[in-house]
Protein backbone atom coordinates (compact mmCIF):
# COMPACT_ATOMS: atom_id res chain seq x y z
CA UNK A 1 0.00 0.00 0.00
CA UNK A 2 1.28 3.57 -1.24
CA UNK A 3 0.22 6.65 0.70
CA UNK A 4 0.79 9.70 -0.19
CA UNK A 5 0.23 13.31 0.74
CA UNK A 6 -0.16 14.34 4.66
CA UNK A 7 -2.10 14.20 6.44
CA UNK A 8 -4.35 10.57 6.29
CA UNK A 9 -7.27 10.12 7.70
CA UNK A 10 -8.43 6.66 8.98
CA UNK A 11 -11.94 5.82 9.21
CA UNK A 12 -13.07 3.25 11.82
CA UNK A 13 -12.15 -0.22 9.58
CA UNK A 14 -8.57 1.17 9.23
CA UNK A 15 -8.05 2.16 12.50
CA UNK A 16 -9.42 -1.71 13.90
CA UNK A 17 -6.71 -3.55 11.94
CA UNK A 18 -4.11 -1.78 13.68
CA UNK A 19 -5.49 -2.86 16.67
CA UNK A 20 -6.81 -6.25 16.12
CA UNK A 21 -4.98 -8.80 13.28
CA UNK A 22 -7.48 -9.05 10.30
CA UNK A 23 -6.21 -9.48 6.17
CA UNK A 24 -4.35 -6.06 5.35
CA UNK A 25 -3.67 -5.24 9.16
CA UNK A 26 0.32 -5.89 8.51
CA UNK A 27 0.29 -3.60 5.12
CA UNK A 28 -1.67 -1.00 6.67
CA UNK A 29 0.86 -1.05 9.53
CA UNK A 30 3.94 -0.82 7.26
CA UNK A 31 2.74 1.90 5.48
CA UNK A 32 1.94 3.73 8.51
CA UNK A 33 5.46 3.50 9.97
CA UNK A 34 7.63 6.60 10.50
CA UNK A 35 4.01 8.79 9.83
CA UNK A 36 3.07 11.31 12.38
CA UNK A 37 -0.14 12.50 10.14
CA UNK A 38 -2.68 9.97 11.15
CA UNK A 39 -6.32 11.72 11.70
CA UNK A 40 -8.88 10.19 13.13
CA UNK A 41 -11.80 11.49 15.04
CA UNK A 42 -13.98 11.17 17.96
CA UNK A 43 -16.70 9.21 16.14
CA UNK A 44 -13.75 6.56 15.08
CA UNK A 45 -12.87 6.07 18.57
CA UNK A 46 -16.56 5.77 19.23
CA UNK A 47 -17.20 3.40 16.85
CA UNK A 48 -14.35 1.40 17.20
CA UNK A 49 -16.14 0.46 21.05
CA UNK A 50 -19.08 -1.37 19.31
CA UNK A 51 -17.21 -3.35 16.62
CA UNK A 52 -14.98 -4.53 19.82
CA UNK A 53 -18.17 -5.86 21.27
CA UNK A 54 -18.98 -7.56 18.08
CA UNK A 55 -15.78 -9.36 17.64
CA UNK A 56 -16.47 -10.52 21.49
CA UNK A 57 -19.31 -11.44 20.52
CA UNK A 58 -18.66 -13.73 17.79
CA UNK A 59 -15.55 -15.35 19.45
CA UNK A 60 -13.32 -13.85 17.29
CA UNK A 61 -11.68 -11.82 20.31
CA UNK A 62 -12.35 -11.85 24.06
CA UNK A 63 -13.25 -9.74 26.56
CA UNK A 64 -9.89 -8.93 27.85
CA UNK A 65 -8.42 -8.47 24.88
CA UNK A 66 -11.12 -6.24 23.71
CA UNK A 67 -10.12 -4.02 27.01
CA UNK A 68 -6.50 -4.51 26.24
CA UNK A 69 -6.88 -2.49 23.03
CA UNK A 70 -9.20 -0.04 24.21
CA UNK A 71 -6.41 0.57 26.81
CA UNK A 72 -3.80 0.58 23.94
CA UNK A 73 -5.97 3.00 21.57
CA UNK A 74 -5.99 5.34 24.60
CA UNK A 75 -2.39 5.31 25.48
CA UNK A 76 -1.66 5.82 21.88
CA UNK A 77 -3.97 8.79 21.66
CA UNK A 78 -2.14 10.63 24.61
CA UNK A 79 0.98 9.52 23.37
CA UNK A 80 0.37 11.40 19.65
CA UNK A 81 0.12 8.67 17.64
CA UNK A 82 -3.25 9.43 16.11
CA UNK A 83 -4.50 13.27 15.92
CA UNK A 84 -7.71 13.47 16.83
CA UNK A 85 -10.52 15.54 15.52
CA UNK A 86 -14.05 16.44 17.17
CA UNK A 87 -16.89 16.50 15.66
CA UNK A 88 -17.96 20.78 15.47
CA UNK A 89 -21.51 22.20 14.21
CA UNK A 90 -19.98 23.13 11.18
CA UNK A 91 -18.70 19.38 10.85
CA UNK A 92 -22.04 18.43 10.84
CA UNK A 93 -23.37 20.92 8.20
CA UNK A 94 -20.53 19.87 6.03
CA UNK A 95 -21.61 15.68 6.20
CA UNK A 96 -25.00 17.11 5.00
CA UNK A 97 -24.12 18.49 2.26
CA UNK A 98 -21.93 15.61 1.53
CA UNK A 99 -25.46 13.69 2.08
CA UNK A 100 -27.39 15.76 -0.47
CA UNK A 101 -24.59 15.41 -3.26
CA UNK A 102 -22.86 12.11 -2.74
CA UNK A 103 -26.01 10.35 -1.31
CA UNK A 104 -27.69 9.27 -3.94
CA UNK A 105 -24.29 8.52 -6.13
CA UNK A 106 -22.61 6.34 -3.36
CA UNK A 107 -25.75 5.07 -0.72
CA UNK A 108 -23.72 7.30 1.88
CA UNK A 109 -24.58 6.73 5.49
CA UNK A 110 -24.63 9.25 7.66
CA UNK A 111 -21.48 8.60 9.63
CA UNK A 112 -19.60 7.73 6.41
CA UNK A 113 -20.37 11.56 5.69
CA UNK A 114 -19.06 12.55 9.48
CA UNK A 115 -15.92 10.88 8.59
CA UNK A 116 -15.69 12.60 5.18
CA UNK A 117 -16.27 15.88 6.17
CA UNK A 118 -13.88 15.48 9.40
CA UNK A 119 -10.92 14.39 6.17
CA UNK A 120 -12.31 16.98 3.83
CA UNK A 121 -12.04 19.97 7.24
CA UNK A 122 -8.75 18.79 7.73
CA UNK A 123 -7.11 18.83 4.66
CA UNK A 124 -6.57 15.24 4.06
CA UNK A 125 -4.49 13.81 1.38
CA UNK A 126 -5.55 10.44 1.54
CA UNK A 127 -8.39 8.53 3.11
CA UNK A 128 -7.79 5.20 4.50
CA UNK A 129 -10.84 2.89 4.52
CA UNK A 130 -11.79 -0.87 3.90
CA UNK A 131 -15.24 0.05 3.66
CA UNK A 132 -16.99 -0.35 0.18
CA UNK A 133 -19.32 2.36 0.65
CA UNK A 134 -16.70 5.14 2.13
CA UNK A 135 -14.66 4.42 -0.52
CA UNK A 136 -16.82 4.69 -3.57
CA UNK A 137 -17.98 8.14 -2.03
CA UNK A 138 -14.39 9.27 -1.75
CA UNK A 139 -13.69 8.40 -5.47
CA UNK A 140 -16.70 10.22 -6.30
CA UNK A 141 -15.61 12.97 -4.82
CA UNK A 142 -12.05 13.05 -5.95
CA UNK A 143 -10.33 15.44 -3.80
CA UNK A 144 -9.43 12.56 -1.56
CA UNK A 145 -7.03 9.20 -2.71
CA UNK A 146 -7.85 6.35 -1.43
CA UNK A 147 -4.41 4.85 -0.70
CA UNK A 148 -3.18 2.53 -3.69
CA UNK A 149 -2.88 -1.68 -2.86
CA UNK A 150 0.39 -3.34 -3.18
Amino acid sequence: MEIAGSPVSLDTSALAKLYVPEPDSEVLERALIGRRDPLVSDLTLTELTPALARRVREGGLDETAAGRVHRRLQQDIRDGVFRVLDLAPETHRSAERLLRTLGCISLLRAADSLHLAIALMAAAAAGITYDPQLARAIRALGTIELPASE
